[in-house]
């Protein structure tokens, strides 16, 4: 079973995945961009599957009734998008440390996207 390793830029957070990474999607919502300074990749994977090294220094904000966000609280990287009440988790795309070997499956949320950028990869988009 492959192992992919993940972390915060301090290195405060250390994420280990055990098992082949499904194809992330990129979200485009208001919400996704703010909290990522632009738009957020992030692959959904079983949190039986995440073991998080430093949990200490994660922080969460709770950005819905459905949702929370996880941190670095030293550094501020973005880690986790936290559906609460699931047995997954999404981890952004960009704490990971080694190769991923997927790509991206598609966009979400394209209708909220910024107007400073186009979407031109010819992958799916969906409104919401």
């Amino acid at each position: 079973m492959p192992t992919h390793k993940a972390s915060c830029l301090c290195g405060a957070v250390q994420i280990t995945v055990e098992g082949d990474l499904p194809r992330p999607s990129v979200c485009h919502c208001r919400e996704c961009r703010k909290h990522s300074g632009h738009l957020e990749a992030s692959v959904d994977v079983p949190e039986s599957w995440v073991t998080v090294t430093g949990a200490e220094a994660v922080g969460w904000f709770q950005s819905s009734e459905k949702v929370r966000r996880g941190f670095c609280k030293t550094c501020g990287s973005t880690l986790f998008w936290d559906p609460i009440f699931r047995d997954w988790t999404a981890i952004a795309m960009g704490a990971f440390d080694t190769p991923t070997g997927t790509q991206i499956a598609g966009h979400i949320f394209v209708e909220e996207k910024g107007d400073y950028y186009e979407i031109n990869d010819g992958l799916p988009q969906n409104a919401r």
